[in-house]
C-alpha cells in the first residue's frame, strides 16, 4: 500500500495544518477523505475485513487517526506512515483491553452541547462516513456479481475482457465510442440482448467503426455497452467507464 495522501496532496497538507490549528471543518474533511485508508490499515492490522457500523475496530481506528492528526509533527516523517503506526498501536491496545475487559475511553473526542449533553459528534460523523463507505462497497460488490452473470450469459468472462481490452489509447477511445453508440440505439441494444452479439453489419454500415476493429474488440464493446445500458442499476460500474464519464 502506497503511503501517500489521497487526492490532492497540497490540499490534504493544508487541511492537516488547519485541523491542528483547531479547524473542525478541516478535521472532519480529513477524516472523510482518509476513511478508506483507515479501513485498509485497520483491516490489515486485525487480519480480516472490517464492516463499518458493526465492528468496533473501525471506531477505534478512526479515533486513532484523529489522534494522529494532533500528534503529527513534520520531523516525524510522512503523515500517512505516522498515522498508520498510531492506528496499528491503538488496535493492539484495543485488543488487549478486550482481553482484560477494559473499555476504550472516548473522552478525547467528547463535546458538550448547549443543553449540556455530552457526545462525540466528530467521531459520529466519521463513523457515519465509514458506514456509508461500507454500504457503497457492498453495493459495488453486488453490481459486479450481477455484471459477471450478465457477461456469462453472453459467454464472456472477466479474463476475456483483460485480453480483448484495447492497448492503445486512440483505439480504446474508438471502441468506447462504439459501445456508447450501441447502448444508445434501442435497435442495436435489443439485438445485443437477444442474440448476445453485436449487430456488426449495421454498425459497419452506419460508419461506427471498421469490421476488423469491431470483431477484434467485440467482447470489450459488449461489456462496456452492457454497463452503459444499465447505468441506473449499476451506478458504481458506470464510474469506471471512460474515466468516469459513464455517458452513452
Amino acid at each position: 500500500m502506497g503511503l501517500r495522501f489521497p487526492g490532492d496532496e497540497r490540499q490534504a497538507r493544508d487541511l492537516l495544518s488547519r485541523a491542528q490549528e483547531g479547524d473542525n471543518d478541516a478535521r472532519e474533511q480529513l477524516l472523510r477523505d482518509f476513511t478508506p485508508f483507515v479501513l485498509r490499515v485497520a483491516g490489515r492490522a486485525v487480519g480480516r475485513y472490517l464492516r463499518p457500523g458493526s465492528d468496533d475496530e473501525v471506531t477505534v481506528a478512526l479515533m486513532a487517526f484523529n489522534q494522529a492528526i494532533d500528534g503529527f509533527r513534520p520531523g516525524r516523517g510522512a503523515f500517512v506512515a505516522f498515522a498508520e503506526t498510531v492506528i496499528r498501536r491503538r488496535l493492539i491496545d484495543f485488543q488487549r483491553r478486550q482481553a482484560t475487559g477494559r473499555e476504550v475511553p472516548l473522552t478525547e473526542l467528547e463535546e458538550t452541547d448547549e443543553d449540556g449533553h455530552v457526545g462525540t459528534p466528530l467521531l459520529d460523523r466519521a463513523a457515519q462516513a465509514a458506514w456509508e463507505l461500507g454500504q457503497a462497497e457492498e453495493a459495488r460488490r453486488q453490481e459486479i456479481e450481477e455484471y459477471g452473470a450478465a457477461l456469462g450469459r453472453m459467454g464472456i468472462t472477466f479474463q476475456d475482457l483483460a485480453v480483448s481490452a484495447p492497448k492503445h489509447r486512440d483505439t480504446r477511445e474508438r471502441v468506447l465510442e462504439a459501445a456508447r453508440r450501441v447502448a444508445a440505439d434501442p435497435g442495436w441494444l435489443n439485438h445485443l440482448r437477444e442474440r448476445g452479439a453485436l449487430p456488426l453489419g449495421a454498425l459497419v454500415a452506419a460508419g461506427v467503426e471498421s469490421r476488423k476493429t469491431l470483431e477484434r474488440h467485440r467482447r470489450y464493446i459488449i461489456a462496456v455497452a452492457l454497463i452503459l445500458a444499465n447505468r441506473e442499476e449499476w451506478p458504481h460500474l458506470v464510474q469506471y467507464v471512460d474515466g468516469g464519464r459513464g455517458e452513452a
